[in-house]
């Protein structure tokens, strides 16, 4: 006689779509979880009599994803959410955000800024991201205490805040951080120089160097705006992707954040060398920076992930909406009604963004093997009846609201839209001091 096998989890639902193999939507399945990982995926009934575990959840209602991965934020910056609306990148940072930063930015700051954004990210289903932003350790605390998985930014930049004094002291404390910290299984770490114009060429060969010692990835803002290109036009004679390119920093450790402004000859550059892109649709519509051309970068097979970049930028830590976006800008912008289709922009949102992060083997899609970082939306709101395709539902009719429980490393971390790992009244007390502050000074 074959007796069950017991496992820690089975979760049955109406929907699954593993995202691996593309298009597949299985109805009637069921995940069974165990030691954190997926044991197996199979018809409920079958599942049932194969398994015995020790917790049984039915969500006959719901369709069950890969947890989503934010490919580029800066999440301690969700305290500065809505600080300066309505201004161009270069105004934005240089009148408003930098000021705040030299002011209030600390590890206290970072870690209870990180703490806020990590609530968000879960209850809308993220639960992967990869972040760049000052005292990096303050952030891997934070993603730590979540249960969340995170890709740790070594932030770079060529001139002094309070967290580093030089480039030297950045890359330092950076790699130290990484060497404290590595192996985790919910961590890994890039490095972040934040902006060609910000990261001078010597920097950019010591970052190079380590990157290829550690095998980490580059993590880099990059052609966001005309004035970005512009400026290194006047200061090099090159655009800045010629400029990476001469210094080796174009290959397939690099993760490009937003790519809006690209010629053709730079997009068969980039897919030549086989960067990937972290596509922020939203962020690049309100700062006015324009239309990345992911359709024709696509076209030329570059992993492209999404991003919701920062709550301060966009201003919401929403996958959702970044799912959508994608896809209706790449229709309207190709005049493809085709051009990126629900699957597709699902994909980015889940695998793509794994991909990029190098994680691809561990989260990204609902896989035997790999890590059970899964989340659950729920189907059963008039808003999203009828249901004839729940990819298409995922993308067009769903949002974040609907997101009903969500698992990392096959533990619970939202269980019917609760956070289990998060105190939301304290991260509230947070924010409403954090806000006093900021104001206080910028009224001064």
């Amino acid at each position: 006689m074959t007796y069950p096998v017991e496992v820690d989890t089975l979760l049955e639902a109406r929907w699954i779509i593993p995202v691996e193999p593309a298009g597949q939507v299985l109805h009637d399945h069921a995940i069974a979880i165990n030691g954190g990982l997926i044991k197996a995926i199979l018809p409920k009934t079958a599942a049932q009599l194969q398994f015995s575990p020790r917790e049984r959840i039915v969500l006959d209602e719901h369709v069950l994803i890969p947890g989503l991965i934010n490919l580029h934020t800066h999440a301690a910056m969700s305290l500065m959410r809505g600080l300066a609306d309505d201004l161009p990148l270069m105004e934005w940072l240089n009148q408003h955000i930098w000021p705040t930063e030299r002011q209030h930015v600390s590890a206290h700051f970072v870690l209870e800024g990180a703490q806020l954004a990590c609530a968000e990210m879960l209850k809308g289903g993220i639960t992967c991201f990869n972040d760049m932003y000052f005292f990096p350790e303050a952030c891997a605390e934070a993603a730590l205490a979540a249960g969340m998985r995170a890709a740790i930014g070594m932030i770079a930049i060529d001139f002094p805040t309070v967290y580093a004094s030089d480039i030297d002291d950045y890359l330092a404390k950076g790699i130290a951080l990484r060497n404290q910290l590595h192996p985790h299984p919910l961590l890994s770490f890039c490095f972040a120089p934040h902006a060609p114009y910000t990261v001078s060429d010597q920097a950019f060969a010591k970052i190079l160097t380590y990157a290829e010692q550690l095998d980490l990835p580059i993590h880099i803002h990059l052609h966001e705006t005309q004035h970005e290109i512009n400026s290194s036009l006047e200061s090099s004679g090159l655009r800045p992707i010629e400029r990476l390119h001469r210094l080796g920093i174009l290959s397939p450790r690099l993760i490009a954040v937003h790519m809006v402004h690209l010629t053709e000859d730079e997009i068969k550059l980039i897919s030549q060398q086989g960067c990937n892109v972290a596509h922020c649709p939203s962020s690049n519509m309100k700062l006015a920076s324009g239309f990345a051309p992911v359709t024709t970068l696509l076209d030329y097979g570059i992993t492209v992930g999404l991003g919701t970049d920062s709550a301060a930028s966009n201003n919401r830590l929403d996958m959702f909406a970044e799912m959508r976006l994608a896809a209706l800008l790449a229709k309207a912008n190709s005049n493809r009604a085709h051009a990126l289709p629900a699957h597709q922009a699902l994909r980015m949102a889940t695998l793509e963004g794994a991909k990029a992060l190098g994680l691809n083997e561990i989260t990204g899609s609902l896989t035997v093997g790999k890590a059970a970082d899964i989340t659950a939306v729920d189907f059963s709101d008039i808003d999203l009846s009828p249901c004839y395709d729940p990819a298409s539902h995922l993308v067009y009719a769903a949002g974040r609201e609907h997101v009903s429980h969500v698992w990392v490393n096959g533990k619970m971390l939202l269980n019917n839209k609760q956070l289990t790992t998060l105190d939301t009244m304290k991260l509230q007390q947070y924010a409403t001091a954090w806000q006093a502050r900021i104001k206080a000074s910028n009224q001064q």
